[in-house]
């Protein structure tokens, strides 16, 4: 099948977006190149990608984009020393600015037609979290490239929105902030009102419940992965603070009350888990966005991100206990978290 652009909604077709712990086709990765987003410490951040890519492949197929040739060679050789079967990974010479694959990349939607499931990419306007970090030029037009590359449907909605601003539970009911998606620096013509009707027309959800302010140091104005994440269609995992004193106890505990009187798209009232969050993390005396719920959902899969913190244990602990079928997998993330994001922003599922 080509690649088409359609003027009718996904909603409207049939689409929706499936929840992160439905079956996956492939895990979709940029691999990084941008020292500017990790000054002073790029080295490490290669390796990083490494551990996913090891601990993604027995379980779903990695695509990854890398800028050209050279850049292919070199990421071949990185996961062959580290042992990772060749079968198992696909590079795909598509450039970007940057690695944030969650934000620039498509956000995918299925439907059933005959008993088979059929993909769709939507391809949102992408501006680096309010034109904070130019160029971005590459990076917005990934969906644009993907789509063809898989032969699939390709929508437009033609408003800025990143994928690390929104949770679903696949059921209908879609989690986000009003400190990202109202801010005046992405769709300031847009209220409220209307933001919701795009998210209902292209993701094909019912119920939107709205979050407050993001955790402190976060630069992309309150993204959801690092604050509430659903891990089952009734089930919200998020984080709290347990020190009084620390500038991100107030905003948390206020989105925890939110969720605590919150209800799914049939009104079921949600059931609410929390997890800790880490000792501040500092680099260079700039706190970073350290949060336990940067995790990425995979096939039998969970990648977790630890930060050689005291919490790590519990914070392993609850994800197995929400995730049981599933292997979690614990990866440093200190040296990741400076690029201002973890395991989740820079991941994207290809649902089934």
């Amino acid at each position: 099948m080509s690649c088409t652009k359609s003027f009718q909604t996904p909603a409207a077709l049939g689409f929706r977006m499936p929840a992160e712990w439905e079956p996956h086709a492939a895990t979709w990765l940029a691999w990084p190149h941008k020292e500017e987003s990790w000054p002073g410490n790029f080295a490490p951040i290669p390796g990083v990608w490494v551990e996913m890519v090891r601990a993604l492949a027995p379980h779903e197929h990695v695509n990854i984009l890398v800028n050209d040739a050279a850049a292919a060679a070199a990421v071949r050789d990185l996961l062959h020393a580290a042992r990772v079967p060749g079968d198992a990974v696909s590079l795909h010479a598509i450039p970007t600015n940057d690695a944030w694959a969650r934000d620039h990349g498509p956000t995918f939607v299925t439907r059933q037609v005959d008993g088979r499931s059929e993909l769709a990419a939507i391809d949102w306007v992408y501006n680096a979290w309010g034109g904070k970090y130019p160029p971005w030029d590459l990076d917005d037009i990934v969906p644009q490239k993907i789509a063809p590359l898989l032969g699939v449907r390709l929508f437009e909605p033609g408003i800025v929105l990143e994928g690390g601003s929104i949770d679903v539970n696949g059921r209908g009911t879609l989690l986000t902030t009003e400190a990202c998606l109202l801010n005046r620096n992405r769709n300031p013509h847009l209220s409220r009102a209307q933001i919701e009707q795009y998210l209902r027309d292209y993701l094909g959800v019912r119920h939107i419940l709205w979050l407050g302010d993001g955790i402190v140091g976060d630069d992309t104005d309150g993204h959801i992965d690092d604050l509430a994440r659903f891990v089952d269609p009734t089930t919200v995992l998020t984080v709290l603070e347990s020190n009084p004193r620390d500038e991100n106890h107030e905003r948390l505990q206020a989105n925890y009350e939110r969720l605590r009187h919150m209800a799914d798209q049939d009104g079921r009232a949600l059931r609410v888990l929390t997890l800790p969050m880490p000792e501040p993390v500092y680099y260079d005396e700039q706190r970073l966005p350290a949060s336990y719920a940067n995790f990425y959902i995979a096939n039998d899969v969970i990648l977790a991100p630890v930060f050689g913190d005291p919490h790590d244990g519990a914070a392993l602990r609850t994800l197995h206990e929400v995730f049981p079928r599933r292997r979690i997998v614990g990866i440093p993330a200190r040296e990741l978290v400076w690029g201002l994001g973890a395991f989740h922003c820079v991941t994207q599922q290809q649902p089934l």
